[in-house]
């Protein structure tokens, strides 16, 4: 076992997020010799190469690896933000674009530009960004620490994640996103 843990996540979602799986796995190869483990959740997205891989985890193993890493990084989705800024951690997220299949709508990306401003994440909107944040974060842990949010703040957030749903299912045409 090495002594810090890069985690990334791409949720549950059925539509794959390779992008994220790839630039992950990327800077995995690259990070070989760096003491440096890194555990990708990868969906339905094809595996990594190099990092390791679990296309899912059950909920107490994924907040295991929560709780070990020094760094997370997840896609867009509230719960898993909530989840990492209640351990500490500010997050580091790509969201998914819709452009690229990845998702239904731009709901991502529009949350997740919020959050950024407000300071709450570490946006990386390409893969030269993920790597700069995944290797300040390990430099630099105090700089990617986060207060550790209470359960009013992970409840509102996991509220404003089904209010967003609800919103979305609401519109004609439109199937709830995961």
């Amino acid at each position: 076992m090495t002594g810090r843990l890069v985690f990334v996540s791409v949720g549950t979602d059925h539509h794959p997020f390779a992008r994220l799986v790839a630039w992950a796995d990327a800077w995995a190869a690259d990070a070989r010799g760096r003491d440096v483990r890194c555990v990708v959740q990868y969906g339905n997205s094809p595996a990594p190469r190099v990092a390791e891989g679990h296309a899912y985890l059950g909920h107490d193993e994924l907040t295991s690896l929560m709780a070990q890493a020094s760094v997370v990084v997840c896609h867009g989705g509230p719960t898993t933000i909530a989840e990492s800024r209640r351990r500490g951690l500010l997050p580091v997220v790509v969201p998914r674009s819709p452009g690229l299949g990845e998702h239904v709508d731009d709901h991502q990306e529009r949350f997740c530009a919020r959050l950024s401003a407000s300071g709450l994440i570490a946006l990386a909107q390409d893969e030269t960004g993920l790597r700069d944040r995944i290797d300040r974060a390990l430099d630099d842990p105090e700089a990617f620490r986060a207060e550790a949010a209470t359960d009013s703040i992970a409840a509102t957030v996991r509220r404003f994640g089904a209010l967003v749903d609800e919103l979305l299912t609401a519109r004609p045409g439109r199937t709830r996103p995961s």
